[in-house]
């Protein structure tokens, strides 16, 4: 019976589906919430009130809001991040070519999505060691993946130089979203180039 109950279909869906669709809105709630107000101004009530679900959903999906928050650092990073590596792949295949096309991506979503830029790089920052190791485990995928498409033979076995790399162009971003999204993004991107071009010049092997 418990079997059955489980896999019920109710308008079409299973429980598994509602429970990821619940999940999902929640995610997608919080990260405007988080945009809007901040992570510590923010409550669970809040957020499901945006999500339009009860609390009890929210504990059905996360043991609490660090766990809501690093998920929702995942789901934006890994919509940045698939937007970054489409524009590499479709570029130039020199790497500054490349690394520009990332970078104006980057930037790019980061002025178009702001709610979303500030869970990126804000809100996630100094909340708890969970939440900051999720975060260097990202900057370390994401070093990886940026030396990968953007030096000449593929890759940069220097962690400490694509975290360098990675931290500056932050930094930078995070001053040019402070500045008010000035100057222009090319500007913001050529600076930004900069960077890349440390990891790009880098002995290889």
């Amino acid at each position: 019976m418990t079997a059955e109950l489980s896999t019920r279909s109710y308008r079409g869906q299973s429980q598994e589906q509602r429970r990821a669709e619940r999940r999902a809105r929640l995610i997608a709630a919080a990260i405007a919430v988080y945009g809007e107000r901040g992570y510590h101004q923010a409550t669970v009530k809040g957020v499901c009130e945006a999500a339009g679900l009860t609390e009890r959903y929210f504990y059905e999906s996360f043991v609490n809001s660090e766990a809501l928050l690093i998920d929702c650092f995942h789901v934006v990073t890994a919509t940045v991040m698939d937007e970054v590596v489409r524009a590499g792949a479709a570029a130039a295949p020199d790497p500054m070519a490349r690394s520009r096309a990332m970078l104006h991506a980057y930037f790019s979503a980061l002025q178009r999505e702001s709610r979303k830029a500030r869970v990126f790089l804000v809100e996630i920052r100094g909340v708890s060691r969970a939440v900051d190791a999720a975060f260097d485990d990202a900057l370390k995928a994401i070093g990886k993946e940026v030396a990968r498409m953007t030096t000449p033979s593929g890759a940069v076995e220097d962690e400490l130089l694509q975290a360098g790399v990675v931290g500056g162009v932050i930094a930078i971003a995070l001053r040019w979203i402070g500045n008010g999204y000035q100057p222009p993004i090319e500007q913001a991107v050529e600076s930004a180039l900069k960077m890349g071009t440390v990891l790009a010049a880098a002995p290889q092997g």
